[in-house]
């Protein structure tokens, strides 16, 4: 009894009820005795063997594999219920060319067929026979039109019989390199030489002309007698630049045949197809007609049984000329499985056991197009070594998978051998959408999944395959590859453990990467993360936010009866204790527990402010990467930012675009809250901040600046009507919601049991803070405590804000001033006070330090700096404060200082944003592409808008040192010791065991060779050791007392140079520019001149005083 469904218009066969008596069959067709098989072995390997026995499985059919010595390991065999080596001794290929090994097997094991698949032995005749001869059915042709069709000149003159169009060629196997001499003078060239007795591109040779006709003719006869046993070869008229269009037929023992439309088999390398597509784009349907047709009345020509393919050259005028027949099943069948919904492997068993096609429910009216299926055949080679084929262990591999997806393979796993004695194909991706352009979307979206390491692919090859335009629009040809050379152009692998082991022997060798101010080594415990519920987080404001709107939440918060907590651990206390140095490594191993005990967190404040570029500058990681991960693990709790108004998370004004795209973006990673204010309270700054927000969704919270003492009578400037002014036009504005920043635990312990209650469990802090204590050990040289062990009360007097008095502490030392820090915060009062007395707040508060550490580093007071300011050449900071490109400070710019520093330099009237065009974010994105060559993100151009240079260093020392974020802090900053072994986990299921084993002595190139162990295997990097490399040259230092050396004014790296030897310079023009501790100075020349020598290059690192040029 038969059982059938509908799909698609179609019908498919779902399952038979199997007996020993034939069905009825139609009256037309003659009967046949029904031999049910229940035992298969397939004569092949590798995925075509796993296909088969795939089939045979839903099938509920026993299935047998044949291996050689060489596959001991495939996975064909051990997909399979039994498994038998053969051709013992034999060469690799040889083995599955025995016959009477195989037919030995089928016999002993009680096979009842064999399925040949595709090459090998697939289509001899004399194997077809020898498995009749034994009793053994053969799933494929009868060995008769197995050996017509296999006969490439035989199978010419019955398509010239059928009525079917050939190509002009030879009617016989040519026999000496005279006949294809004279083929050549008849027709002319180009001519093509094809194997008389096989395919797949062996023993085939495009001749155009005499001089190359006697090489070719060798060269395909030696590969056609390699590959098929036979060297004959037969010569055709070369069409040029035609589509490769092949129709899939499938034929029963009663004479019934159909066609299962075409497939579009035109890319090509080297006759080999690369991607095969179904049905064929925008062909004629006229043209299908003829092609299908032909193909029918040529299988019925010769009795055709079981499926095939007849392939033909379709030339620029829609000329269709037969090229030969496939009497098996192809590479390529999976995609007409795909849009036809009939399973081809199915369908052969079933016809070798006598069913007739009408049986199974296989009716040409019943077979429809559905869509569109690509095939990609992934291989082992090497596209950028002219496809060479690449052999070793499969170190890593994870495929694309999804909707729409199939994946054909055999050795693609993790510890997989490609072995050099078999074809290079890995997988078979097969993508299906509903046209042409959407199975490609599907095919380009799997192929960029796929992760193979340890060996060489032409996925890259392939993507741009899928991403050409010609591809997309169905018009390509099999000059396609030819002719788009663009198509090598290949994204090169991301090569990630072999980037960490050389950022991991840099470290070695020459210490952190980072600035570090004290020698103090990370805590060797790592923190402990307290435990967290299996399951989802409980519901937070966050769903208040995402349900009700940034109105909505701002009134549930005004409607809440408790005290509502915003935590600033995971940004502002950081930057105040640690440098802001805290990793996201750290901040996700808490960020679970986070979601899960403070879900009644009004926010958190994890993002923005400093941590946006000393994320890039000195961790090396991705400040949008951190939010992404951070969004997913904390799902419930309100993120929220910290907005510098105009400055987005900059130290200076961006044109408005570029804020208003910044707000846009983050609000799409995740932020939800901007707490937007403005270090200069200037009004203008802080509305375009507040407008950039609300317009991209987000909660806006304004934030006023705070200065001076507004309970001192004397202190007028910033009184008590000042910030209420302020507050009622933020109010104003539109501002959801003002806020303040007390202690989490003191508030949590003081509020409870009052109607206030934070609704925050008090033992939650406590492990939460444990965890804190435990990961502030990790940072030990960045601790405030390093370098300042107390608090002082003379931040009153300074006013230096807490956040910065830390980081001004820390970056003090790092100068070389820490012995001078109580000079320094004299010296802040007096940079104040030249600079009009500001509100301190970043980046005015860096500004005013700039300014502090500039005049101790060049011992001036006040009064000497204001005296020499024409002179001098000020931070890059001050410099810009003047100029006005952060804002207007309340009260103006202080004069005259500020006209001896601008001097001509131009001044920004009003808000400096209004005067600045609009930002090309896609020419910004192109440069950025064509500058790094690979895929930019809308992040990384935004990233690069506000930090051009900190975004292309981070892009440069990554692309070097590979993803460092995946390190532990303690390898980070100190890097492994010697015979110690740990785990790297680049992504979930993707873990690098790595042992450092030594480090040797200096060679005389400064180098010293770090070794490891990596997964096992020995690997080795040369590094080259800074600090021996800078003692073996001595940088000159400035002498003060002659006139025209320049030194540098501040130890730093030169970031750029100004002007070359030879120029001509005029007083107070720039010569170069320094960066330390973000803090940037343009050297300026003190003299009219002419440049005599530049001792400095770009990226060379300074210390205070080294000769940066000569001018006379």
């Amino acid at each position: 009894m038969l059982k059938f469904r509908t799909v698609h218009g179609g019908l498919r066969l779902l399952g038979i009820r199997r007996t020993s008596t034939a069905p009825a069959a139609s009256p037309n067709v003659r009967r046949l005795e029904y031999k049910p098989i229940k035992k298969v072995m397939v004569a092949n390997r590798g995925e075509i063997a796993i296909r088969v026995f795939r089939a045979c499985t839903e099938l509920g059919i026993r299935t047998v594999a044949i291996y050689s010595e060489q596959d001991t390991g495939q996975m064909h065999r051990q997909k399979a219920d039994e498994a038998y080596l053969i051709g013992r001794g034999l060469a690799p290929v040889q083995a599955y060319l025995h016959i009477p090994d195989i037919i030995k097997v089928a016999k002993e094991n009680n096979v009842d067929a064999v399925h040949p698949g595709y090459g090998f032995l697939s289509e001899r005749a004399d194997f077809a026979q020898a498995c009749q001869d034994a009793g053994v059915r053969f799933i494929g042709p009868s060995p008769e039109v197995v050996r017509k069709m296999g006969d490439k000149v035989e199978a010419r003159a019955i398509a010239i019989a059928a009525g079917v169009p050939v190509v002009p060629g030879t009617d016989a196997p040519i026999t000496s390199l005279h006949e294809a001499h004279e083929f050549s003078n008849t027709y002319g060239f180009p001519i093509i030489f094809k194997a008389a007795y096989g395919g797949g591109g062996r023993g085939m040779r495009v001749v155009h002309s005499y001089e190359e006709l006697e090489e070719n003719y060798t060269r395909a006869y030696s590969e056609a007698l390699a590959a098929f046993g036979n060297g004959a070869l037969f010569v055709e008229k070369f069409i040029e630049k035609p589509r490769h269009i092949e129709v899939q037929i499938l034929g029963d023992q009663y004479g019934n045949i159909l066609h299962l439309y075409e497939r579009d088999c035109s890319i090509q390398r080297r006759h080999q197809k690369v991607v095969e597509i179904a049905p064929a784009a925008h062909l004629d349907p006229q043209l299908r007609t003829r092609l299908t047709s032909d193909s029918v009345k040529l299988a019925k020509q010769v009795g055709y049984e079981n499926a095939g393919t007849v392939e033909f050259l379709v030339d620029r005028h829609g000329k269709h000329y037969f090229i030969e027949v496939n009497s098996r099943l192809q590479v390529e069948h999976t995609v007409t499985e795909e849009i036809t919904d009939v399973d081809l492997v199915h369908a052969q068993i079933h016809v070798a056991e006598g069913r007739s096609l009408p049986d199974l429910g296989l009716r040409q009216e019943n077979i429809r197009i559905n869509g569109c299926a690509i095939q990609c055949r992934v291989t082992t080679e090497d596209p950028a070594r002219s496809f060479q084929p690449d052999t070793g262990r499969i170190e890593v591999f994870r495929s694309g998978e999804g909707m729409g997806i199939r994946l054909d393979n055999a050795s693609a796993f993790q510890g997989a051998v490609i072995s050099p004695h078999y074809d290079s194909l890995l997988v078979k991706v097969i993508a299906h959408g509903k046209d042409h352009p959407t199975a490609a979307t599907k095919m380009s979206r799997a192929l960029a999944e796929f992760r193979v390491r340890g060996v060489k692919t032409n996925i890259a090859f392939l993507q741009n395959v899928l991403n050409n335009q010609q591809f997309l629009a169905g018009t390509v040809d099999t000059q396609f590859i030819d002719e788009n050379p663009e198509l090598f152009q290949l994204r090169p692998a991301q090569n990630r453990a072999q980037k960490l082991l050389h950022y991991l022997g840099h470290v070695m060798v020459n210490g952190p990467t980072t600035p570090i101010p004290v020698k103090a080594s990370p805590s060797p415990t790592d923190p402990v993360v307290p435990a967290v519920p299996i399951g989802p987080p409980p519901a937070g404001f966050r769903d208040i936010l995402l349900r009700e709107g940034p109105e909505g939440f701002a009134r549930a918060v005004r409607n809440h009866p408790g005290l509502l907590l915003m935590d600033t651990t995971f940004r502002d206390a950081h930057q105040s204790l640690l440098a802001t140095r805290v990793r996201t490594h750290d901040l996700k191993k808490i960020a679970p527990y986070v979601a899960h005990n403070f879900s009644k967190l009004f926010s958190m404040e994890n993002w923005g402010g400093a941590t946006f570029d000393v994320a890039m500058r000195f961790l090396y990681e991705c400040p949008w990467r951190r939010l992404q991960e951070l969004r997913e693990l904390i799902p419930n709790i309100p993120f929220q930012m910290l907005l510098r108004g105009a400055n987005a998370v900059g130290y200076t004004n961006y044109p408005d675009n570029v804020v208003f795209k910044f707000c846009e973006v983050a609000k799409e990673n995740g932020m939800d809250v901007f707490r937007v204010f403005d270090s200069l309270n200037y009004l203008p700054n802080m509305l375009l901040g507040m407008e950039a927000a609300g317009s991209a969704g987000g909660v806006v919270e304004a934030a006023i600046s705070y200065t001076g003492d507004v309970a001192d009578p004397s202190r007028t400037k910033y009184s008590l009507q000042y910030y209420m002014g302020l507050a009622e036009e933020l109010v104003r504005a539109g501002t959801h919601i003002l806020c303040i920043k007390p202690s989490m635990g003191a508030l949590v312990a003081c509020t409870r049991g009052t109607p206030l209650d934070t609704e925050v469990p008090m033992e939650r802090v406590f492990d939460y803070s444990e965890y804190w204590e435990g990961a502030r050990g990790l940072y030990a040289a960045f601790d405030c405590t390093a370098t300042m062990k107390s608090g002082n009360s003379d931040v009153y007097e300074n006013e230096i804000p807490g956040g910065q008095y830390t980081n001004l502490h820390f970056q003090a030392h790092s100068m070389g001033l820490g012995s001078k820090f109580k000079e320094v915060k004299k010296a802040y009062v007096e940079a104040n006070q030249m600079l009009g007395d500001l509100i301190k707040v970043t980046p005015s508060s860096k500004i005013v330090g700039d300014l502090a550490q500039f005049m101790v580093q060049n011992g001036l007071s006040r009064a000497e700096a204001e005296a020499q300011a024409e002179e001098l050449s000020f931070p890059r900071s001050v410099v810009e404060f003047l100029q006005g490109y952060i804002g207007v400070p309340h009260g103006g710019f202080p004069e005259p200082f500020r006209s001896k520093v601008l001097k001509d330099l131009p001044r920004v009237e009003g808000r400096p944003g209004a005067s600045l065009p609009p930002l090309d974010l896609q020419a910004l994105e192109k440069e950025l592409v064509d500058r790094h060559g690979e895929e930019v993100t809308p992040e990384d151009v935004l990233s690069a808008a506000m930090y051009p240079d900190v975004f292309a260093h981070f892009k440069d020392f990554t692309a070097t040192f590979g993803p460092l974020d995946s390190l532990n802090t303690r390898l980070f900053l100190q890097g492994p010791k010697i015979a110690e072994e740990f785990e790297v986990e680049l992504e979930r299921g993707k873990t690098l065991h790595i042992k450092a084993l030594a480090v040797s002595d200096l060679n005389r190139a400064g180098q010293r060779q770090v070794f490891f162990e990596l997964n096992g295997q020995l690997r080795s990097i040369l590094v080259k050791d800074t600090q021996a490399m800078k003692e073996m040259h001595f940088h000159p230092k400035a002498l003060k007392d002659v006139k025209g050396q320049i030194g540098a004014p501040m130890p730093g790296k030169v970031i750029d140079i100004k002007v070359v030897a030879g120029a001509k310079v005029a007083k107070g023009q720039p010569l170069c520019v320094l960066s330390a501790m973000k803090m940037e100075t343009v050297v300026t020349s003190p003299m009219e001149g002419t440049v005599r020598k530049v001792h400095v290059t770009k990226d060379m690192t300074l210390e205070g005083d080294d000769l940066i040029l000569e001018i006379e």
